[in-house]
């Protein structure tokens, strides 16, 4: 009897044990496979919240089926205890185990509100703007000027949020004055700037940054990063190019981003001045002679006088030979990149075109023409516009 009593145990047991180990398996296989998600969604998980509490709100808004097997799951990883705070993309489909992984992981928060402070040559802009997770594009909630008024209350809720997150995205062509006065508008930032950085040596980039960064920090970092750029591409220059050090070299880069706004026609545009110096000519372009009036503070803000293009000065290209004595803009990458591999033309002029560019030209015949068709587009505008 006993026999057969621990017999029928050891069925049972083994039954059961077969039992469990099929529901081991189905609960790993739900939480490998893909999940019920149709569309991705933007998590936000609070600080000092629990994995119970975003395994709960993940089922109810269909991204898990089964918040148990998530948090049985986390815990046989030993994620249980890493959950962060923050804003996260849930794509459509995920499964259990990439949730997890993606609440637990060493990255930043991949969506939610992110500030841009866009500092460009005409002025500065604060946008705050949201991710879509339909899309995965952000849209702009508000803008405004932080050194013209106050910000609206939506900005200083929003600042108040642990996981909004903060870049700064300067432009192709700003100066180093422009933008450490713009900085100053960036209430995320801290700490003063001892001198503004010498002109040309801030790369333009869009950087992300942390609350309470440092003013001068960001500064020495772009001053890195531009460095990088400039040996990178010095060390990969054309050979026969009428500079000797990497410092003329970002000058040329400097006049080419102020000269164009074209991408096509950088390296084009760089061709010109190259050939310019090649042939002994001045350079005699008008954006030198505006720094030197400006000195970069600002914007000139109306065409040039005949006395300020006579007017020596070291910046004046069309009374000076050769380069003006330091870069008159921070270039970005491409303009670097075709000041120290210009196209290979016989170009030695341009001019507008009335379309955005520029038409060039070899002989100053060709291109005396090209200005009178620029001077009959310009008379058109002038009459439509009156």
């Amino acid at each position: 009897m006993w026999k057969h009593i621990a017999a029928n145990g050891i069925s049972l047991l083994i039954v059961l044990l077969i039992a469990v180990g099929g529901m081991i398996a189905w609960g790993k296989a739900q939480y490998e496979a893909p999940g019920p998600l149709a569309q991705a969604i933007c998590l936000r998980v609070e600080s000092g919240s629990n994995l119970r509490r975003v395994s709960e709100e993940l089922a109810g808004r269909d991204a898990v089926k089964y918040p148990q097997i998530l948090r049985m799951g986390a815990d046989y990883t030993d994620r249980s205890d890493k959950l962060k705070a923050g804003s996260f993309l849930i794509e459509e489909g995920s499964s259990m185990q990439d949730i997890v992984a993606l609440l637990t992981g060493d990255g930043q928060s991949t969506c939610g509100t992110e500030v841009v402070y866009r500092i460009g040559v005409t002025g500065q802009e604060m946008r705050v703007r949201e991710l879509d997770p339909a899309t995965n594009r952000f849209e702009v909630v508000t803008e405004f000027d932080p050194l013209a008024g106050a910000a609206p209350d939506l900005y200083a809720d929003l600042r108040s949020l642990s996981d909004t997150r903060y870049r700064i995205a300067v432009a192709e062509g700003v100066t180093s004055w422009q933008v450490v006065e713009a900085l100053k508008g960036a209430d995320f930032l801290a700490g003063d700037v001892a001198d503004v950085p010498p002109e040309g040596l801030l790369a333009p980039n869009s950087y992300e940054v942390e609350p309470g960064t440092l003013r001068q920090d960001l500064l020495g970092h772009m001053q890195e990063m531009q460095g990088a750029r400039l040996a990178e591409a010095w060390d990969n220059r054309a050979d026969g190019l009428p500079y000797d050090t990497p410092e003329e070299a970002l000058i040329m880069a400097s006049i080419v981003e102020k000269e164009t706004g074209v991408p096509e026609e950088r390296r084009q545009v760089a061709s010109v001045f190259v050939n310019r110096l090649r042939e002994g000519m001045r350079l005699q372009t008008d954006p030198t002679v505006i720094y030197g009036i400006t000195n970069g503070q600002g914007v000139l803000g109306r065409g040039l006088r005949r006395s300020e293009l006579q007017r020596a000065t070291p910046y004046n290209t069309y009374e000076i030979d050769g380069l003006p004595p330091t870069p008159i803009a921070n270039p970005g990458l491409a303009s670097i990149e075709a000041a120290l591999n210009p196209d290979s033309t016989d170009f030695l002029f341009f001019v507008a075109d009335g379309s955005g560019g520029h038409a060039f030209a070899q002989t100053l015949a060709e291109h005396n023409d090209n200005v009178a068709r620029w001077r009959a587009i310009e008379a058109e505008q002038e009459t439509s516009s009156n």
